[in-house]
């Protein structure tokens, strides 16, 4: 009954965005002041990562998996990830402001989250997953009040357009009289 509220209802609607101006304001702001703040290198924070990850009440390391990812992929290749972070997190943000394929910007945003929190930084990063978990699992009506109003529309027409010539082709053949 909640979900469903969340979901579809005018009021929900209102309260995400509400969420999303606040959590897109965010990220729009920390990619901006990295894509115009000179040059970005998150090398210093993927290798204080590496060096000291996070460790649990036994001493061994938590997130292991990850932290062996930062060293034999992430940092190799930081180049990208100074060109992703940014750009990544002015794009979540903007998504999220203006409402424009907020799922899948809300999901990228919990994803980056969960990747600093994996890395060790805690900052606002759970509070930015909670908002992003409540706008993706509100679906469409995240972006009622946004781009998402009249581009998922669009977006489902140009989807379902394929599927209903083909079923109007194969319709169309069954019922023609067989002439052998």
């Amino acid at each position: 009954m909640l979900n469903n509220w969340w979901r579809n209802n005018n009021i929900a609607a209102s309260i995400l965005t509400i969420l999303r101006l606040y959590l897109g304001f965010g990220f729009l702001t920390a990619g901006w002041g990295k894509i115009t703040g000179g040059q970005f290198d998150a090398s210093g924070f993927i290798t204080n990562a590496i060096n000291n990850p996070v460790m649990g009440p036994d001493g061994n390391s938590v997130f292991g998996f990850y932290t062996t990812f930062l060293e034999t992929f992430t940092l190799p290749n930081v180049h990208i990830i100074n060109v992703m972070v940014p750009w990544g997190e002015f794009l979540v943000g903007l998504g999220l402001m203006v409402g424009c394929l907020t799922s899948a910007a809300a999901f990228f945003g919990m994803v980056m989250n969960f990747s600093f929190l994996m890395a060790g930084a805690i900052s606002h990063n759970p509070i930015d997953i909670l908002l992003g978990f409540l706008i993706f699992v509100a679906g469409a009506n995240s972006g009622k009040f946004g781009i998402d109003f009249y581009l998922l529309p669009l977006l489902k027409k140009l989807a379902l357009k394929g599927k209903k010539q083909k079923f109007d082709n194969k319709m169309e053949n069954k019922h023609k009289p067989n002439l052998i």
